[in-house]
């Protein structure tokens, strides 16, 4: 039979550990409550500034857009967003390769999506619930309103910088369809084909002859 004070010694450093993991599992909880309320706060504090921007008349088009485009380069994470979009091929590009593609990349994306500003007619923005993600990233769910339409769900998937401590927008998802994973699909077949080169290449002609249409 085991000495009473060494039993009681266990039965003492069972409670402890049970405590501290007891006092860790709440403060992961505390940590993931705080995640996504302060990824939810920079979504809404972005869509805001957004729609005050397109709401303003006294702004032309192209300046609606130019401004826009200046929240957007402040909210997302351009260089995290390129990496996962080339995924493995990544590290096939040479530094010089890498920033040429960031920088067309979110050229491309810029005069791509600015000109669905135009299509604007005041619709309203939910920002509803928020999921926190194994990796420590938060999902947050907003849901476009517009009169007599149904609605449109856009996830905004957000990561913590950790030298900035900001929140930035890595990813978005329209109504199920991630823009990463359709860029990834579409990257590496041109890589494939002609190869990291050939990608930046098509990318800066694509910008151009948008850039030019206007």
């Amino acid at each position: 039979m085991r000495p009473p004070d060494i039993a009681a010694r266990a039965t003492c450093v069972i409670a402890l550990v049970a405590l501290l993991l007891a006092v860790g599992a709440r403060a992961e909880e505390i940590d993931s409550e705080a995640a996504q309320a302060q990824a939810k706060a920079t979504v809404r504090t972005t869509l805001d500034a957004v729609v005050a921007v397109l709401q303003d008349k006294s702004l032309s088009v192209a300046e609606q857009e130019a401004q826009v485009e200046k929240i957007a380069y402040t909210s997302f994470d351009f260089q995290t967003i390129a990496r996962l979009v080339l995924a493995r091929n990544w590290k096939r590009l040479s530094a010089e390769q890498r920033s040429d593609f960031v920088d067309e990349f979110q050229r491309h994306l810029s005069l791509t999506y600015g000109k669905t500003l135009q299509s604007y007619e005041d619709e309203t923005i939910s920002v509803d619930r928020s999921r926190f993600e194994k990796n420590k990233d938060v999902t947050v769910r907003t849901r476009i309103l517009g009169a007599g339409a149904e609605p449109i769900l856009v996830d905004y998937r957000m990561r913590k910088q950790k030298k900035k401590q900001e929140w930035n927008v890595i990813d978005v998802i329209v109504e199920g369809v991630s823009l990463i994973s359709n860029f990834r699909t579409q990257t590496k077949e041109i890589i494939s084909d002609v190869g990291p080169n050939g990608l930046i290449e098509r990318l800066r002609k694509k910008n151009e002859e948008r850039a030019a249409k206007g």
